[in-house]
């Protein structure tokens, strides 16, 4: 899934959730691989090196761990989890192929939600041997967050192309519950999830975002920044790890309200009443 750039523009509103994500200041970690006298031997010792050296060396200081952070006294993130290279098992693509498997993600537990917002969204999620559109694994519903690092020629396109089809039926599991209340026009132009794309210096930050017209759903991504970790002597290597952050404290809670109000509104579950045995 290409998901391109439409003519169709991503609303206003959110092209200033985007900026306000860039350009609120985070906190940065100390004594990390990113200090001023480790930074530039740092990026020297990952260049041409595989993926796996870059997310070991670099991953975490481009896209942070929300349940490390929430370990450190972010207790605000403690519904959120990550997944590590783990395919979405549960989840539906929506082109032929395999399921998304990105390198990183990052969606709510099952605690983010009330016990009758769980019960309501249980008939959508199904057991453990059926697949659903609103959950990627067993214990995350609603990923709003993907990353994938790609090393060598054309790598960042390779990961721009798994984070759209990731971030695709993401943003669709929102769409699937908006139809089912018939209110998936409120979703048209809004941004639903957001992705990182980088290797040992590039990094391209999207946000995903879909247009509703009457049964279709197309998806798109838009372009939040584009960027090299290593120009201007690194003055930008922190850019990608505040922007997340943000994502976490800002758009988490924003995307969470807009999924409880449309499960506050799904039917309850059918009871069937079974005659006892005389």
């Amino acid at each position: 899934m290409g998901q391109p750039e439409s003519h169709l523009r991503v609303i206003d509103v959110d092209k200033a959730l985007c900026r306000k994500l860039l350009d609120t200041e985070q906190s940065i970690p100390r004594d990390s691989m990113f200090e001023d006298d480790l930074f530039e031997s740092t990026c020297e010792d990952i260049a041409n090196r595989n993926e796996a050296r870059v997310i070991q060396d670099i991953g975490r200081l481009i896209v942070p761990a929300p349940e490390e952070l929430a370990r450190r006294g972010a207790t605000h993130l403690k519904h959120l989890i990550q997944n590590v290279d783990e395919s979405w098992i549960k989840s539906i693509p929506l082109v032929n192929g395999p399921r998304p498997q990105p390198d990183f993600s990052v969606g709510f537990k099952p605690s983010a939600f009330t016990a009758d917002q769980l019960k309501k969204l249980n008939p959508y999620v199904g057991d453990w041997q059926t697949t659903s559109r609103i959950v990627a694994t067993d214990e995350m519903y609603f990923p709003f967050l993907t990353s994938e690092v790609k090393c060598g020629n054309e790598a960042l396109n390779i990961a721009d192309r798994q984070n759209a089809h990731s971030a695709s039926v993401a943003a669709n599991a929102v769409v699937e519950i908006y139809r089912t209340v018939s209110r998936q026009d409120e979703l048209h132009g809004k941004i639903l999830t957001f992705s990182v794309s980088h290797d040992h210096r590039a990094v391209r930050i999207y946000g995903h975002y879909v247009l509703i017209n009457g049964k279709d759903t197309s998806f798109y991504r838009h372009l939040i920044r584009e960027f090299s970790i290593t120009d201007q002597d690194g003055k930008e290597k922190w850019t990608t790890y505040t922007f997340t952050l943000n994502v976490y404290d800002e758009f988490r809670g924003i995307h969470h309200d807009r999924i409880t109000s449309a499960a506050d509104q799904l039917p309850d579950p059918e009871v069937f009443l079974v005659e006892p045995f005389s």
